[in-house]
């Protein structure tokens, strides 16, 4: 296996953050791959012959950027679980969202590569033209949206139902803001929490409700302000952010940004935090509470083990829970409220079981009134997502690539 060295400054600083969208399980299946993927078989070698593999990735950074280094990991672990050799996969580091993407993507499929992956939302207009070029090749791409739509078979997207993840690093927060109301450090009236997102996208819409949605789960009177760093990875922007979300009142903060920017400023500044993607106690180990995070591992060794079986390929993949595909960090035993881990396991378990939905329609309003009320009434934002609407909730992840859940809910307010 490839040896990842990353730079301790960097990973200090970095967090293992997202540049883009979310995903569905097994909607659009395509054709399965053909015998252009393996020397041995017509349909892949069930017998677990994987000779014929060659694997190609194109990353839009490096092993010290964060959001790249958490799909490098999961690209390790799947090399490690399937066995196969350094010469089967082909890396390819700092490919910018341009036609660099597609001469990377055309130099991987002239070198042999029947499986090409590619990490970042701007790379998919030139990954769907690179599946348009070369038809015996099999494109997957993280974050986007196209592959269905684009009527190829050997086009793929992917993510997973982070969200799920958010909702329960959530359920952690609104249990230390009601800590922090029982030990009179605030008042149910001033439990206002402060986002610093990186975009208004669906993506990061999506994120940032789900996140208010678990903390209102246990914290009813609790409010939310978002502010935009218009980056995905600008550190002195979010700590700026962060400062000023907490001179706006915020007793506690949130991020969809892949620095350690905003928890290094609420180590400072003496304010409680949940990050993203990686354990952010290295940087705040006196006021982080844990993170929400990705393992890129479960999709790679997933659908590679199924091209290695011939198996049908999906068009869109996204999973949570249910696969341990998304998670939230180890609790920060030291700063998390008392009963956190019991009610954490008590969540994770209700989604997995499917007895709870992250966008339960009965648990939000949009000016004061139900997404049901609204579609009834003709709404527009509203009625375009109808489809997604049905037995009580917003069905998110199940149908695309990217999150579509953009609604903004009561309790929420934002500023770009």
């Amino acid at each position: 296996m490839k040896k990842r060295v990353l730079s301790m400054a960097i990973a200090a600083v970095m967090a293992l953050g997202l540049t883009a969208c979310g995903t569905a399980s097994g909607s659009g299946d395509s054709a399965p791959v053909t015998g252009s993927v393996f020397s041995s078989s017509a349909s892949g070698d069930a017998s677990g012959d994987v000779s014929g593999l060659k694997i190609g990735v194109i990353y839009v950074g490096d092993e010290n950027e964060g959001y790249t280094a958490a799909h490098m990991e999961g690209i390790d672990q799947m090399q490690t679980e399937l066995g196969l050799s350094d010469d089967q996969i082909v890396e390819k580091t700092n490919i910018p969202e341009d036609e660099s993407c597609y001469d990377a993507a055309a130099d991987l499929a002239e070198q042999g590569c029947n499986m090409i992956f590619a990490n970042s939302f701007g790379h998919e207009d030139y990954v769907i033209q690179a599946a348009t070029d070369y038809p015996d090749v099999q494109f997957f791409h993280a974050t986007g949206y196209q592959a269905a739509s684009s009527g190829l078979s050997n086009m793929h997207n992917y993510f997973d139902k982070i969200y799920e993840a958010r909702y329960v690093s959530g359920v952690v927060a609104g249990l230390k803001l009601n800590e922090m109301i029982e030990d009179g450090t605030i008042t149910a009236d001033t439990a206002k929490i402060g986002y610093v997102g990186a975009y208004p996208y669906a993506e990061v819409v999506s994120g940032y409700t789900a996140f208010f949605l678990g903390v209102r789960s246990q914290c009813p009177s609790a409010t939310m302000e978002v502010q935009y760093t218009n980056s995905w990875a600008d550190m002195s922007a979010e700590a700026e952010v962060a400062s000023q979300l907490i001179a706006n009142g915020a007793v506690l903060i949130s991020q969809h940004a892949d620095t350690t920017g905003a928890p290094s400023t609420c180590e400072e500044k003496g304010v409680p935090c949940v990050g993203y993607n990686v354990d952010m106690t290295s940087v705040a180990p006196s006021t982080a509470l844990t993170s929400s995070t990705n393992n890129w591992g479960i999709y790679y060794t997933t659908i590679v083990k199924k091209a290695i079986a011939g198996e049908t390929l999906p068009t869109d993949w996204a999973e949570g829970y249910e696969s341990d595909a998304v998670a939230i960090t180890t609790l920060n035993e030291e700063v998390v409220a008392e009963g956190t881990a019991q009610k954490v396991e008590e969540v994770i378990s209700s989604i997995k079981s499917g007895k709870l939905h992250v966008f339960d329609t009965s648990t939000f309003t949009i000016g004061g009134k139900t997404v049901e009320e609204l579609i009834e009434e003709g709404d527009e934002n509203c009625t375009k997502i109808k489809d997604n609407v049905s037995d009580g909730y917003y069905h998110e992840s199940e149908t695309v690539s990217a999150p579509s859940f953009e609604l903004r809910i009561d309790g929420i307010t934002e500023q770009n």
